[in-house]
């Protein structure tokens, strides 16, 4: 049975934003662009520096309710990468940045063989799915999001959420300000 979440969940997600800015850790490395059409490059692009930044920190505290502390990001073999920990647990933010379409498709369909998918209609980027242990992975032209979710508690946030639940609520707030770039 296919299962919608609730359209207020993703709008409350995005309507926490005060904004889509550029704002990004001072230790990351130099941006470049991976959009459509664009190949993964040597550093990686505004949008997949995004999901570590002073921004995106605030707007997922604002959502779940809890403030993270974020370890400072990497960029290895082109995925771009911060752990946010909480005294119960952490979430881990990835982006795979790739040279084509196809091999987008193979990095997005790779995850749903090894982490599963659940029948649940997930509408964000270009495709999105969540995984059986509530993570969510988002297709976004030539970029792959894992909002990893399984090392939190299976109700996590104040209030408490389903870890899905603040899976599609980090995706969300990342997605509202991904332009691309």
């Amino acid at each position: 049975m296919t299962r919608r979440f609730p359209l207020i969940l993703v709008v409350a997600a995005a309507l926490a934003l005060a904004g889509c800015g550029s704002s990004s850790s001072n230790s990351s490395p130099t941006t470049t662009t991976a959009a459509k059409g664009h190949p993964a490059g040597n550093v990686p692009s505004a949008s997949a520096k995004m999901v570590c930044s002073t921004e995106a920190r605030t707007d997922i505290a604002a959502s779940l309710g809890v403030k993270a502390v974020v370890s400072t990001p990497t960029w290895i073999d082109h995925v771009y990468s911060c752990k946010y920990t909480y005294p119960n647990g952490f979430i881990t933010l990835s982006v795979k940045e790739n040279d084509t379409a196809a091999q987008t498709t193979a990095d997005y369909n790779g995850f749903a063989a090894s982490l599963g998918r659940r029948p649940d209609v997930v509408s964000f980027g270009d495709g999105a799915f969540i995984t059986t242990n509530g993570s969510v992975i988002v297709r976004k032209d030539f970029k792959v999001l894992d909002v990893d979710v399984s090392k939190i508690p299976v109700k996590f946030g104040v209030p408490p959420q389903d870890r899905s639940n603040v899976a599609l609520s980090i995706a969300a707030t990342v997605m509202t300000c991904w332009t691309g770039a």
